[in-house]
């Protein structure tokens, strides 16, 4: 299942949503804030794309852009971020953009740690938290065997991602034309029915299923410390491959 969508900010300025839901976009993930602790850092279109979306009845999700420089500002920036999209329910996951070019250099370990901190933040408040970062961050600056618990929306502009690891969103492309909106927007694909998952585990403002009598969130951790330890397993089988190899290399030289 490949569910087409778009993301957005301020940059693409006032867009017609009615146009916009016409044209086939199934989804849209819309820029709430970044840094923190300062109002004037809340997407100046954040509350009219969100009024919007839900005017025509679209699915749409929320990011936070990060400036972060320790684990101690990422979590400054989770709980502002929890306070501006308070009383928001979105369908789609809460997200951690991760991508500044000033945060380049500051480590894996840092890069990391900062990841965590504010993921765990948004985890702990009731929302399904997701990462954003681009293939050279996801392969080279962040431990994602630390992150493994949450999934990641690529960012890889190709006409097909070459990234081997698990995502469950794609950014194709930073120049799509898209009816209702002026100039370039980010395009998306989504592979998992995020609605029905955030729904059923009654995350970001959603009650779990009164019929069923279900315990949904508690359901959902189970799940995700399934989803972990299968995780861990692959990685473990992946290393001892690795070893078999290196020694068989050994062998031949």
């Amino acid at each position: 299942m490949a569910v087409r969508g778009i993301d957005v900010s301020y940059a693409q300025g006032k867009i017609d949503w009615a146009k916009v839901k016409a044209s086939g976009v199934e989804f849209a993930m819309i820029r709430a804030s970044y840094g923190w602790d300062n109002d004037s850092q809340i997407d100046r279109y954040f509350r009219a794309n969100v009024q919007g979306c839900g005017g025509v009845g679209l699915p749409y999700g929320l990011y936070h852009y990060s400036y972060a420089r320790t684990p101690e500002d990422a979590q400054k920036e989770a709980k502002f971020f929890l306070r501006v999209i308070e009383g928001c329910r979105p369908e789609y996951p809460v997200v951690f953009d991760l991508e500044d070019q000033s945060q380049q250099k500051l480590g894996k370990s840092i890069l990391t740690d900062m990841a965590k901190a504010f993921l765990s933040t948004v985890e702990e408040a009731g929302y399904y938290a997701m990462l954003y970062a681009n293939k050279c961050w996801l392969t080279g600056l962040l431990d994602m065997s630390r992150l493994s618990g949450y999934d990641v929306w690529l960012a890889q502009w190709s006409a097909a991602p070459s990234y081997s690891g698990s995502y469950g969103m794609w950014q194709c492309s930073a120049s799509g034309s898209v009816p209702g909106i002026s100039g370039a927007v980010d395009l998306d694909y989504a592979y998992r029915d995020y609605p029905v998952l955030i729904k059923d585990a009654g995350l970001n403002g959603w009650k779990k299923n009164p019929d069923t009598g279900n315990d949904y969130p508690s359901m959902y951790q189970a799940q995700k410390a399934l989803y972990e330890a299968e995780v861990k397993k692959v990685q473990a089988l992946k290393e001892e491959i690795q070893s078999i190899i290196q020694k068989m290399q050994g062998m031949v030289g």
